[in-house]
């Protein structure tokens, strides 16, 4: 028996308004609500595989997520009918063809993050960045963040009691860039864990603050206990920029 066709679709979003991408049962997500227009669209229940998990007030510059569909489709213009009908937090790029094999979240190798503070407030990124009213040490910040790149292991930063077979990431990138007044960390890794990246930021941050040193870094992660790194940094300020695949998946 034949697969159904599927598809990949490329997408971005501001999570200010929503629990996060995954579908809740009490509270409004993106993956509802990209769900209700395509089964609106294609006049047929659509179930949507995403690449990964944002949280509640998490935002995605780059998301991708895939679906199966056995009638004909218009992509270019399934994206306009999309796009008008999406609340405007919301926009679709591309729909492209897959094999019938590819998935969103397990083919994908490898994934990038920023995170975003602003260094004076500005009104129009409120919901895009977290302001620092007090400047960090981020040459500190810098030393702290290389520590991440020599090690795989980074239970310390996963959510506890999470559904997870293993700590291990295979961290490629953990750098700061400096835009006048706005600071962005990227971070890159095969995967990333529950609330890896907000906990990898404030624990970043306290060592800005002289909370913690550039070798307690070495002791936190050692320690595979989360109550030794630092707090979660705010949901706002954090984006998912990017998510790799191998170019055998696309049609």
């Amino acid at each position: 028996m034949q697969d159904k066709p599927r598809y990949f679709i490329e997408l971005a979003y501001d999570g200010t308004a929503y629990h996060g991408w995954q579908r809740q049962p009490q509270s409004i997500s993106v993956q509802e609500v990209l769900e209700d227009g395509l089964q609106k669209m294609l006049r047929e229940k659509i179930a949507i595989q995403g690449a990964g998990r944002t949280d509640a007030g998490v935002h995605a510059a780059y998301m991708v997520a895939h679906f199966v569909f056995d009638g004909e489709i218009d992509m270019e213009h399934l994206v306009y009918r999309l796009n008008r009908w999406l609340p405007k937090d919301i926009a679709v790029y591309d729909i492209k063809p897959v094999t019938d094999k590819a998935h969103a979240r397990f083919h994908a190798y490898k994934r990038s993050y920023e995170y975003h503070f602003l260094l004076r407030p500005n009104p129009f990124d409120v919901n895009q960045a977290y302001v620092l009213f007090r400047k960090p040490d981020f040459e500190l910040m810098q030393k702290a963040a290389d520590v991440l790149l020599e090690y795989k292991d980074f239970e310390c930063f996963s959510r506890t009691n999470t559904d997870v077979n293993t700590f291990i990431c295979d961290l490629t990138e953990a750098r700061f860039e400096f835009k006048d007044h706005k600071v962005i960390f990227h971070i890159t890794a095969n995967r990333f864990l529950r609330n890896m990246v907000r906990a990898v930021v404030g624990t970043l941050l306290d060592v800005g603050y002289g909370k913690k040193t550039v070798d307690d870094m070495h002791e936190i992660i050692a320690s595979k206990n989360r109550s030794n790194a630092g707090a979660s940094a705010p949901a706002a300020g954090l984006f998912l920029t990017q998510i790799h695949y191998p170019e055998e998946l696309f049609l």
